[in-house]
């Protein structure tokens, strides 16, 4: 069985939500409420262990010819990336999170123990931890619904499969050549995010086509894992220990002499 996904072509998203409305009844998640942020037309503003999908509204402001001034709108259905090297996996002591069947990371809730571990070590910021009961929570990708064979309540929800799920191998090819179509229209900025980059945490299953750079979507430029910094961390601990061991033994010895 090949390894499962999301494809999420944001140049298609209306901001319709439908996908953040499926999710949380499907997985019988609590309401966000209904404040804006303040920052957008949005009530959600990033996922969380009670939202596992988010539709982010980016307003860029600009300035037509003549007209005034108007805004460019771009948005996103934000998920877990489910990497192919994850470092909330990784770094979880009980082995709560998993890779399943379908290529997914899965967190087992039963046995998460609710120690943070994980929260740090997703250079996404996607897991969360409910301040109801302490475990850590994220997107499963629908992992119930895939073992029936039916496809994730979001993307079943897109009115306009913004969001596609299916094979991860054939998704990148069906998105660089919706990538090639946009290009030969003139979108020149269109590009594929998660697919084929130099990075530590590999391809990501859940990847993105996006209009502008990944900071503008509050994503990691270049994400990291932070279990990168361990060895560097050390070294320079190491360092440390041994100037000040010499300088404590150089004190000692200047006190006798």
């Amino acid at each position: 069985m090949g390894k499962m996904g999301f494809f999420t072509d944001t140049t298609i998203c209306i901001g319709c939500k439908a996908c953040e409305v499926a999710c949380k009844q499907w997985n019988q998640l609590p309401a966000d409420g209904f404040r804006f942020t303040g920052h957008s037309y949005d009530n959600t503003s990033m996922l969380s262990a009670t939202t596992w999908r988010h539709v982010a509204f980016i307003e860029q402001p600009r300035t037509t010819d003549g007209t005034g001034k108007s805004v460019n709108w771009l948005m996103m259905s934000d998920v877990c990336k489910h990497c192919a090297n994850p470092g909330c996996m990784e770094a979880c002591p009980t082995g709560a999170l998993i890779r399943n069947e379908f290529g997914d990371v899965y967190l087992q809730p039963d046995v998460c123990n609710g120690c943070g571990y994980c929260v740090p070590s997703c250079p996404f910021g996607v897991v969360d931890l409910n301040l109801d009961d302490g475990r850590a929570f994220k997107c499963t990708l629908c992992y119930d619904r895939q073992k029936d064979g039916i496809e994730p309540a979001c993307a079943k929800a897109c009115p306009t499969d913004s969001i596609t799920f299916g094979d991860i191998d054939e998704l990148r090819e069906k998105a660089k050549k919706r990538v090639g179509v946009l290009h030969e229209r003139g979108e020149k900025a269109a590009y594929l995010y998660g697919v084929d980059e130099d990075t530590t945490v590999g391809n990501l299953n859940a990847f993105f086509l996006l209009m502008d750079r990944p900071s503008v979507y509050n994503l990691p430029e270049k994400p990291r894992l932070p279990q990168e910094n361990v060895l560097p961390g050390f070294m320079a601990s190491l360092a440390t220990a041994a100037v000040l061991t010499l300088a404590t033994a150089f004190s000692l010895w200047s006190r006798k002499k």
